[in-house]
């Protein structure tokens, strides 16, 4: 096995090694330490605010704090690891009271979101890789613009060096839509090529009918048109791997909030302001 594997072997046995341990601590000791939701919280909320420094390691590469890779491992083991302790900390119970059950659902979004950012992690870049390799995500609107000038060109000088109007024509009732701006989001996110492969049939039926002119300027088209959807499958996956942290970040720094507002509360009715 290459160390790779070997050292996610070894971070997922410890994951289960610190969750067997805190459901054992808490079957152990909660009938009779009443004070342990106490310390499960406060263990949680630095647990919390150590994994939300992640975002702030990441904004400052030159600081020597460890590599971004190790951050990177830290935060989803121990992140994973938080569950087990937040169902310890809530005895295993359903929250009751909208306060709780707020607090709840934000730590079930920001935990789900969590998870769904980490498997795009790993399954997206490999669909990358078989469309091209990696594009980068800025340039994708210059680029766009490039095949659509290009497309267009093709299309309007066809109409001199054929003596017709048949591709320009073709041009606007059929590409044009397709080269003005991303297309077919979903589909690209499903591995649905079949609007790729409508328009390069449409092409291939009008290039029997061309003389070789038409074909010439029809297979440059054409060329253009499986760019432009790599492109925009491109456009789709990278996308999608920048907007879930739309979610994940903000319900993080929401969830810290009330987490806080929950020990000042606890604090409050319990007597320990006191």
């Amino acid at each position: 096995m290459t160390s790779l594997v070997l050292r996610r072997w070894f971070n997922t046995t410890l994951l289960l090694i610190a969750g067997v341990a805190v459901v054992w601590a808490y079957l152990a000791y909660a009938p009779s330490v009443r004070r342990l939701p106490y310390v499960s919280g406060w263990v949680l909320l630095v647990l919390m605010l150590v994994l939300t420094a992640y975002n702030g390691r990441k904004k400052l590469p030159f600081l020597p704090l460890l590599s971004s890779r190790a951050w990177l491992q830290f935060h989803i083991y121990t992140g994973l690891a938080t569950a087990v302790l937040f169902l310890a900390h809530i005895s295993f119970r359903v929250p009751s009271g909208w306060f709780e059950v707020t607090l709840a659902w934000l730590y079930f979004v920001v935990m789900a979101s969590g998870i769904f950012g980490l498997a795009l992690s790993r399954l997206m870049p490999k669909r990358l890789t078989t469309r091209g390799g990696e594009v980068l995500y800025e340039r994708i609107p210059a680029i766009r613009r490039t095949l659509q000038q290009s497309a267009e060109t093709i299309a309007l000088k066809s109409i001199p060096e054929a003596q017709t109007s048949t591709i320009a024509d073709f041009y606007v009732r059929e590409l044009k839509h397709f080269f003005d701006g991303p297309r077919n989001f979903w589909l690209h996110l499903l591995e649905v090529r079949r609007p790729l492969n409508t328009l390069l049939d449409k092409i291939t039926d009008l290039n029997r009918y061309s003389n070789d002119k038409e074909r010439e300027k029809l297979n440059q088209l054409a060329d253009m048109v499986r760019q432009k959807d790599g492109l925009d499958y491109h456009h789709a996956i990278q996308t999608l791997l920048k907007a879930w942290l739309f979610v994940h970040i903000p319900f993080t720094y929401s969830l810290l909030i009330f987490s806080f507002v929950h020990v000042v509360l606890v604090f409050a009715f319990s007597g320990g302001a006191r």
